[in-house]
């Protein structure tokens, strides 16, 4: 059976990443079963999560995952599709992993009040007199990555507009349609579905929950995308 190394349910979500979680959807999809494995990502190939394990060859980041499977075992998570919808789903799957996760990033790991209710946490089984030091070093790293990426160099208002704009592309795209292409999700869906949980838990005060509330088909699709892969929190 797959291994797939996560980093646990946390901040009222599935995974407190949306990469593990779309990695949970794309072995959904594909039909294949899997028993997830709490995991630190300093002892991930790369240094992340997720990555799976499947009959002794590792396989890390979630799109190489993807690839993997479409190659060990035959799946085409773009079945049906044409071309041009094939690149419409990887152009939406990069701005969601590329733009808009560092929206959310940026929020959660930045702003203060937030950091305490969430990320804060993840360092709670160090030892006491450690924490403090891992929080600041962690929080430094991001935001000099933050900042490296470029969406940390916009003041507060304007990241709030480039998720308007980004979290109305996504809700275009999907119109009416129960998945991005109709009845059944394709990969790009498992991206899409994770950032929507994600991007819409309560815990924060985020742009791109604010954003995403003004939604209402994407907040439909998320509900739905919860019912589809994560039944057992229903």
């Amino acid at each position: 059976m797959i291994a797939l190394h996560v980093f646990g349910p946390s901040m009222g979500l599935p995974d407190g990443s949306p990469f593990v979680m779309k990695a949970m959807a794309l072995l959904q999809i594909a039909g294949l079963e899997y028993a997830t494995k709490r995991d630190a990502p300093f002892k991930a190939p790369k240094g992340k999560l997720p990555f799976i394990d499947d009959d002794g060859e590792t396989i890390a980041d979630s799109t190489f995952i993807r690839f993997h499977i479409e190659k060990k075992y035959g799946f085409d998570y773009d079945f049906g599709l044409t071309p041009e919808q094939k690149a419409t789903a990887w152009a939406l799957e990069k701005m969601c992993e590329d733009h808009l996760y560092w929206l959310v990033v940026i929020d959660r790991w930045l702003d203060d009040e937030n950091f305490a209710k969430g990320p804060a946490h993840f360092f709670d089984s160090a030892p006491a007199p450690l924490r403090p030091f891992l929080r600041k070093m962690v929080r430094g790293k991001i935001r000099k990555a933050a900042h490296a990426q470029g969406l940390y160099r916009h003041s507060a208002d304007e990241r709030r507009k480039l998720a308007r704009r980004g979290v109305a592309a996504c809700a275009a795209l999907l119109g009416d349609k129960p998945f991005l292409f109709g009845d059944e999700p394709r990969g790009a869906d498992a991206t899409l579905g994770a950032f929507a949980m994600s991007g819409l838990s309560p815990l924060f005060n985020s742009t791109a929950r604010d954003a995403m509330e003004q939604a209402p088909n994407l907040v439909a699709y998320a509900k739905r995308f919860e019912t589809r892969f994560f039944p057992a929190r229903k």
